[in-house]
């Protein structure tokens, strides 16, 4: 600094020292362009080798999360055992001799609609009782059936199937 080869510049406790440009040879236009051409050029050649990184980094990502060659000769071994027990049930199953006849069922659905309804007939007597004897009586409805212990279909979320 004292040469004057390098300028000093003191803030508060801190001393900065940087070298003195002044010394140094001023460039021409033409030396500033050039310089200013090859940072142009600088640049793209970053921009472009930049995006091909990128694109390299996109196919290394792919790569490293695709299965490899032996992992995929697994998961095909273990997709054809796969496919040989289902085959195989379903043969067990085409080849089953207690299938359900058209008769049999018919004679279910016939069973189900006549208990449907019966079902449907007696609920429908029995609130038309319950109706008959809570018109004389003094309290709510939900308080007799509690005093005589009646449990409906809806306390117990029971739904009628429809037809």
């Amino acid at each position: 600094a004292q040469q004057g080869r390098v300028r000093e510049k003191v803030y508060g406790k801190q001393k900065i020292y940087f070298a003195d440009q002044e010394q140094l040879p001023a460039a021409s236009d033409a030396e500033l362009r050039g310089l200013d051409g090859e940072i142009a050029a600088r640049s793209a050649q970053l921009q472009a080798l930049q995006q091909s990184c990128r694109q390299m980094e996109a196919e290394l990502k792919d790569l490293s999360s695709s299965m490899t060659t032996p992992e995929i000769a697994r998961e095909i071994e273990v997709l054809r055992k796969d496919c040989a027990s289902y085959t195989e049930k379903l043969e067990r199953i085409k080849s089953a001799t207690n299938h359900v006849t058209p008769e049999e069922k018919e004679k279910v659905c016939r069973e189900q609609q006549l208990y449907r309804r019966e079902w449907r007939r007696r609920k429908r007597m029995a609130t038309e009782l319950l109706d008959a004897i809570l018109e004389g009586y003094p309290k709510s409805k939900k308080q007799f059936f509690e005093e005589v212990g009646i449990e409906t279909d809806e306390d117990h979320g029971v739904v009628l199937p429809a037809t």
